[in-house]
């Protein structure tokens, strides 16, 4: 069987000659390298010059491959996700033989069988769309992204390049991998929402399940990192960009519908229908972690060491599965999430001391991230104290942890804790300023959609109990996770030196690139906050701290049914001084509102407001004639305000929004309903960027 790898530059320079001499070691076992002046010759209009970046080409005289078998197995994983052709679908395209393979497969998928998608007048397939993220950190990938643009063009699948802004600076290399991946899902999540879409494939393929086993072991991941990438969960956007779009927040469904196939498939996949795709030289360099342990895995060609290494990632994601369906049911009984932003955990319904170090370690990690809105991982010694601190009944002092105070809810005598988020009151707020739009309904209908995929995928997951006796390493320390699996006969004894040898040589190089690090001072940067505006404008949306969305607006056109909610607190609705309100009241002319954490006097201004008129302690500006008609209304709302703002802990209450003027003035805390002028609008809600469990997920 033929193949070539095609470069299209007019010379070979010394760097280039070298950079293929490298190639070549290492191609795929059912290629031939050549070299030929032609850049593609299956799609001759599209003749763009590619350099450094490798074409790979199918030849016209090779054995038949029979892709029967890839199609129904793709099919059968794309019913296991609740997809149907129907469904309006993303693909992350890098113009590789995975992401090439994935195209061939999903627009087969979308125009096979009986419920067969159409094609538009420009021979599009309906409701497809490939993303090719152009990342912008090497001189050829605009290229690159074009020549892949035409190749995919050509399977009737309509394309989209993005662009990355590297606005703050393009990573260093030590960064360069995680930093592109990062950059590359923004793109997509960003495009698939231009675009109303809600499902995006992927084509991580049980290759990549094998490096990330051995990557996790080397850092000392338990069952639950050995586990792998799941087979379908939601990720949600980083960023806000509409209203809308956070109001209809379902994320994206990720699928990776690949997971079953090697990379020799993908190979085999792309011959099966001749067609083309390109190799990425860096995928080549032993700088990047991944890269060297693919090159290490590849040397390990024995098929048995292949098959109980993905027996062994297969038990880890039984296990994993087991371990989500205890955590939820746990959330279940013995979680509330209050609509304030803080959590109570009855311990009582929990039975901490009963439950697995693992189960227990999971509800912890869904709790802490959702109310603090941090997705990093809780490990070592914060976890630690988490444990002990919850298994301590009843409870009696309070722990702050990963972004998180913990204490006992009062009232309860110690058999319910609080969980709300930890303030800092010298530390920036992060803010998010966004606008509200309007997308004619399309949106709506895409998460309606996506909402259902979503239940019916869970229904699927909640019926697929693991038996007990497939459920392993619950109990075992993630250093002798590998000695257990030899012990259970999951792994053989050579396999289990091979794996062990892969592990100690990156666990090594971890050590010392970490001590490096240490020895040279350098830290990670501190998370990126919004602080230099803090101003909210009118009708503008705000995300505050990741939690809450607010807006406000000033309306002067109020009249006795506005007032209405605050009568029964003695509010004289006559009178001329209510046309003072929306000029001079506390907002100001300037119309400018700012928003922070509650302190504790703001609840000590809303007592003494509640005294008005026999109040000592307000500003003498604002106790004037024309300024009492605002203060009968402030009061009265604060009289409202102070029953439910009692009823908030007093731990929970600093991590509330308020709005104040630019003198400092509390306007309104919006939680609680209070505001200091009737022509003042405010809204709130509660709306975490990341949902309780992060979402959906599922590892089989």
């Amino acid at each position: 069987m033929a193949r070539g790898v095609i470069l299209s530059t007019p010379c070979l320079t010394a760097s280039t000659s070298s950079l293929l001499a490298s190639f070549s070691k290492t191609p795929p076992k059912s290629f031939k390298l050549s070299l030929s002046s032609h850049l593609l010759h299956h799609h001759q209009p599209c003749t763009l010059p590619l350099t450094c970046c490798f074409s790979v080409s199918s030849s016209e005289a090779q054995c038949s491959i029979d892709l029967s078998k890839y199609r129904e197995a793709f099919s059968r994983r794309m019913a296991m996700a609740g997809l149907k052709p129907h469904h309006r679908i993303a693909l992350g395209v890098s113009g590789g033989p995975d992401s090439m393979a994935l195209c061939v497969l999903t627009a087969g998928w979308k125009t096979a069988g009986a419920n067969a998608v159409n094609t538009d007048s420009g021979g599009f397939i309906d409701g497809l769309l490939a993303i090719i993220v152009d990342h912008g950190l090497r001189a050829e990938n605009k290229e690159e992204a074009n020549i892949v643009c035409c190749r995919v063009s050509k399977m009737g699948i309509r394309c989209e390049i993005a662009n990355c802004d590297w606005s703050s600076g393009k990573p260093k290399q030590g960064q360069l991998q995680e930093a592109a991946r990062d950059m590359r899902y923004q793109s997509f999540q960003k495009v698939c929402a231009e675009n109303q879409i809600g499902i995006l494939l992927v084509a991580h393929h049980a290759d990549d399940q094998a490096e990330l086993f051995i990557l996790r072991l080397s850092r000392n991941s338990g069952v639950l990192g050995l586990a792998g990438m799941p087979f379908t969960s939601q990720i949600f956007p980083t960023h806000a960009h509409s209203y809308d779009k956070v109001q209809a927040n379902h994320g994206i469904l990720l699928v990776r519908p690949l997971l079953e196939f090697s990379k020799e498939d993908m190979y085999k996949i792309c011959h099966g229908v001749s067609e083309d795709w390109v190799e990425d030289p860096t995928n080549q360099s032993p700088l990047f972690t991944r890269n060297r342990i693919r090159m290490a895995l590849s040397d390990l060609s024995s098929t048995t060491f292949k098959s109980e290494l993905r027996r062994m990632i297969s038990v880890c994601r039984i296990t994993r599965t087991y371990i989500d369906q205890v955590c939820y049911s746990l959330m279940s009984r013995a979680l509330l999430v209050k609509n304030h932003g803080y959590a109570v955990i009855d311990l009582m319904n929990l039975c901490p001391s009963k439950i697995e170090d693992l189960c227990l370690a999971k509800f912890l990690l869904v709790v802490i991230q959702f109310i603090s809105q941090r997705q990093k991982q809780i490990r070592g010694s914060a976890l630690k104290l988490l444990m002990e601190y919850i298994r301590t009944f009843p409870s009696k002092n309070s722990l702050t942890a990963a972004g998180c105070y913990l204490c006992p809810d009062p009232g309860s005598r110690g058999s319910r804790i609080l969980v709300c988020c930890s303030v800092d009151c010298n530390a920036p707020i992060k803010l998010e300023f966004f606008e509200s739009c309007s997308h004619g309904g399309k949106e709506h209908g895409a998460t309606i959609e996506l909402g259902k995929i979503i239940e019916a995928k869970k229904s699927y997951a909640n019926n697929v109990v693991p038996d007990a006796s497939d459920v392993h390493f619950l109990d075992v320390n993630p250093e002798f996770v590998l000695i257990e699996a030899k012990r259970l006969n999951i792994i053989s004894e050579s396999t289990y030196k091979s794996i062990l040898a892969l592990q100690k040589e990156e666990t090594d190089r971890f050590r010392s690139k970490s001590e490096v690090i240490a020895n040279s001072g350098s830290t990670n940067e501190a998370e990126s906050f919004s602080t230099s505006v803090k101003s909210l404008r009118q009708r503008q949306f705000c995300y505050f701290m990741d939690r809450f969305i607010l807006t406000w607006k000033l309306d002067d056109k109020f009249d006795g049914d506005s007032l209405s909610d605050i009568v029964d607190y003695g509010v004289d609705l006559g009178g001329e001084n209510w046309n003072f309100c929306f000029t001079s009241c506390v907002i100001g002319p300037n119309k400018v509102l700012e928003v922070r954490h509650m302190v504790e006097s703001d609840w000590l201004y809303l007592a003494e407001l509640s005294k008005y008129p026999h109040c000592k302690n307000l500003p003498p500006t604002q106790i004037t004639e024309k300024a009492s008609g605002c203060l009968q209304y402030a009061s009265a709302s604060a009289k409202r305000a102070l029953p439910m703002l009692k009823s908030i802990p007093v731990a929970a209450r600093r991590s509330l929004p308020v709005l104040v003027n630019q003198q400092g003035q509390l306007a309104s805390i919006p939680c609680v309903n209070f505001k200091h002028c009737p022509c003042l609008m405010v809204d709130v809600e509660f709306k975490p960027k990341i949902p309780l469990g992060g979402g959906h997920s599922s590892f089989i």
